[in-house]
């Protein structure tokens, strides 16, 4: 069963420094349930990521109103990393929720935000973005 977002912040509250922190992220990402082959289509690549990342988002019905879950993957391993964060961010989240959410407050909080290069950093806005997006397609604004 994938970590929850709190579990990984307890995690990277106990790590030290940058190393273990990268370290972690990079074991984050290796737990990550593969992509079927069929995920792996234009529709779901992420634009404005420098390494190759995928996004398969759909919405579920809940008793709360539909829910997302996504999945990722990436040719990157500390960018697989990232995106296994967001899915634990975002997953079983309904559409006001992810709105509400400051994805990228939280990366400062978990101090990645100074030690991602530029090119990391716009990644993960795209990927951010783009879960947005569908989110506010979901909601209808």
């Amino acid at each position: 069963m994938p970590l929850s977002f709190d579990e990984i912040l307890a995690s990277f509250e106990l790590l030290d420094d940058w190393e273990e922190r990268y370290r972690y992220l990079i074991e984050l990402g290796r737990l990550m349930e593969p992509l079927p082959a069929e995920a792996y289509s234009d529709t779901n690549k992420v634009q404005g990521c420098a390494s190759q990342v995928w996004l398969e988002t759909r919405f579920e019905p809940s008793a709360n109103g539909p829910v997302l879950h996504v999945r990722g993957d990436s040719d990157a391993h500390i960018v697989k990393g990232l995106v296994a964060l967001l899915t634990a961010l975002y997953n079983g989240k309904t559409a006001s929720e992810i709105l509400a959410t400051d994805a990228l407050g939280l990366f400062k909080e978990l101090g990645l935000a100074e030690h991602l290069t530029p090119q990391r950093s716009n990644g993960v806005r795209s990927m951010v973005a783009r879960i947005r997006q569908d989110a506010q397609a979901m909601a209808g604004t």
